[in-house]
């Protein structure tokens, strides 16, 4: 699994390989210089702040670099930048019965598989897009990957499932224990809350292959 410490081994040493400090990375990426400063890696009362996927994705579009890459990185260059096949999942599928357990992970096998980077996360899926919904995001057709073991936070995209069996991606606005805010991409298309108990799961959108 990926540690916190993994993924910021993996920023400083991106910026380093490019001739960067982690402030010129952020620059560079057009988001804010402080983005990657030290001091915000641990929140004020002392847990782990992870960068946001959307930074990291336009990291990785700014410098050229791929995602097997920075995963070396954030394995100390040790990993072998081999590949892990993952279920590729329609829509439609992941809102039918029978496609996951109880806590959000794929199961069976009545499924495609793709290949893509080790993530260090068994049980990762891809999952297609479909409808305009999402839209500008992610499009008809586009393929995301989902990590139910990734810890989310205010901010990730992510995709829920309902109880009632709907499956759609989202911004996570606030969750508490007893509700989930979400923001909806398409501006067209009103925020949603949902109660605890309307919520079968919660998962995060690692990468968006577009």
């Amino acid at each position: 699994m990926v540690k916190h410490a993994d993924i910021w081994q993996a920023i400083d040493t991106l910026a380093a390989r490019r001739g960067l400090s982690a402030s010129g990375l952020a620059k560079r990426a057009r988001l804010d210089p402080t983005t990657f400063n030290k001091s915000k890696r641990m929140t004020r009362d002392g847990r782990p702040r992870w960068p946001s996927t959307e930074s990291i994705a336009k990291i990785l579009e700014a410098t050229g670099a791929t995602l097997g890459e920075f995963t070396n990185y954030a394995s100390g260059g040790k990993a072998s930048g081999g590949l892990q096949n993952i279920p590729l999942i329609g829509m439609a599928q992941a809102g039918a019965k029978g496609y996951f357990d109880d806590a959000g992970y794929p199961v069976g096998g009545a499924w495609e598989d793709v290949n893509f980077p080790e993530i260090g996360d068994p049980h990762a899926y891809a999952l297609e897009i479909s409808g305009d919904s999402m839209e500008p995001v992610y499009r008809d057709g586009d393929i995301v990957i989902v990590c139910p073991q990734a810890n989310v936070r205010r901010g990730d995209r992510v995709v829920v499932k309902t109880k009632a069996g709907e499956v759609m991606a989202k911004m996570l606005k606030r969750q508490t224990a007893h509700k989930l805010e979400l923001k909806s991409l398409n501006p067209e298309h009103p925020d949603l809350v949902f109660s605890d108990e309307e919520v079968d799961w919660v998962a995060r959108i690692l990468w968006a292959s577009q």
